[in-house]
């Protein structure tokens, strides 16, 4: 059976972090705070990703850091997990990107890298459907339950069914989609805002879900896994409550990571769920989060090879 959760993952550390207006008409949890410099926002985010990096590192995550380079221009490089995944049995898959500037993360120096050093034998690009376009964006896109052969996904511009549907065919993947929206009754950009999945919980914002009958599907289909369903609010979602991730050390000892705006946001019965299944572990990237609007999940690539 596949594990659900590693202990190796993949991080880049920004060059040139900031506001990306290509990317901001579709993720309304980007935020614009003009009271901080160019510079200054790329050296808080800097700050923050290694304070991240060396907290993952100081339980016994094995991260590999990759650097951005200067040039091209990458202001959302800290975000790999929607460009590539890693998977067993050595598969590498790249992703077709929404805004153009973000399909300069996927450097090819790097692929060619990580098909060395994890083996990879066999490398599928869907990147060739952005001329149609078409797009999904990774495990932002998708939510997998490696262990149940289930990928979940919610709809949006960045995530388009009829390629979720061949990704599933190819992957041997039940497809599991839905529709979530913000307060606002604006489509969720990426499902791994509003969703986590664990080895025996999955934490989700089911308010988000307007169609009952897609709720009620998702509810079953937690039940038929075995998964305990923790509850979060909308209001819970926009501080990045959805967007957690599970892994584990090299001694086997599993945490959710979440960022301290997300961990700050849940109230004491949720922490107690939380801690029923897993350890906690947050980090503060609240730079990275306003003007990114992507939070500690988006932040990392699970590499199983």
């Amino acid at each position: 059976m596949p594990s659900q959760i590693t202990s190796t993952i993949m991080m880049v550390r920004p060059a040139n972090f900031g506001f990306n207006p290509e990317t901001a008409a579709t993720n309304t949890f980007q935020k614009n705070d003009t009271s901080n410099t160019i510079n200054t926002i790329k050296e808080k985010a800097i700050l923050e990703f290694d304070a991240f990096v060396e907290k993952l590192k100081a339980n016994g995550m094995q991260v590999k850091v990759v650097q951005d380079t200067l040039i091209p221009i990458k202001t959302d490089s800290v975000f790999p997990n929607n460009w590539i995944s890693f998977h067993e049995d050595g598969l590498l898959i790249t992703y077709p990107m929404f805004s153009p500037n973000r399909r300069l993360e996927r450097r090819p120096e790097l692929i060619e890298s990580f098909s060395r050093e994890y083996n990879i034998k066999n490398h599928i690009r869907l990147e060739k459907w952005e001329s149609t376009p078409q797009y999904l964006e990774g495990t932002g896109s998708i939510i997998i339950d490696r262990a149940n052969q289930i990928a979940y996904a919610s709809l949006s511009i960045r995530t388009d069914e009829k390629l979720f549907e061949d990704y599933c065919q190819f992957m041997k993947y039940k497809k599991v989609v839905f529709n979530s929206v913000d307060v606002d009754g604006i489509p969720i950009y990426h499902t791994n805002v509003m969703m986590a999945i664990g080895i025996d919980f999955v934490i989700i914002c089911l308010d988000s879900i307007p169609d009952l009958i897609e709720k009620e599907k998702l509810k079953e289909q937690f039940a038929e896994t075995n998964k305990k369903i923790i509850t979060i609010s909308l209001d819970q979602m926009a501080q990045f409550a959805g967007n957690m991730l599970q892994v584990k050390n090299t001694e086997d000892k599993s945490f959710l990571v979440m960022s301290t705006q997300a961990f700050n946001s849940l109230n004491k019965d949720q922490i107690q769920q939380i801690e029923a299944h897993t350890n906690i572990l947050h980090s503060d990237i609240r730079t990275i989060e306003t003007y990114g609007g992507g939070s500690a999940r988006c932040m990392i690539a699970e590499v199983f090879s």
